[in-house]
């Protein structure tokens, strides 16, 4: 068991063809940075207001990649810990943390939607 992120953009309205933009093991600071956006656009797809950051899916628009991708080259990913989530693994994780924000931007520009997901 373990903490497992996922980004991903899907193509159609009804969402069902998607395809990976990056996947993540136990990158704890960066399921922090999601789970304060998630928290800061009022808990999109939360099914009650107890519900944890688990299994929900946050759409990620053009500021908010921005914002990570400044965070990340800033050093400024908030340090986050949990039972399943490992150890901070920023630097680890830094260059594809970057190759996926630049992924993100060309399809965002595309009119794509690119979301995040985990699990753990």
């Amino acid at each position: 068991m373990g903490l497992d992120q996922y980004a991903y953009i899907k193509f159609q309205p009804e969402y069902e063809n998607w395809l990976m933009l990056a996947e993540w093991r136990k990158h704890p600071n960066l399921q922090g940075w999601m789970e304060r956006l998630w928290e800061e656009k009022g808990r999109p797809g939360a099914e009650s207001p107890t519900e944890t950051f688990n299994g929900v899916e946050l759409e990620l628009t053009w500021d908010d990649i921005e914002q990570l991708e400044f965070d990340i080259q800033e050093d400024n990913l908030p340090g986050t810990t949990g039972f399943f989530f490992g150890d901070d693994s920023d630097d680890y994780y830094k260059e594809q943390d970057l190759e996926f924000v630049k992924q993100a931007k060309a399809d965002l520009f595309l009119g794509l939607k690119v979301f995040y997901n985990s699990s753990w």
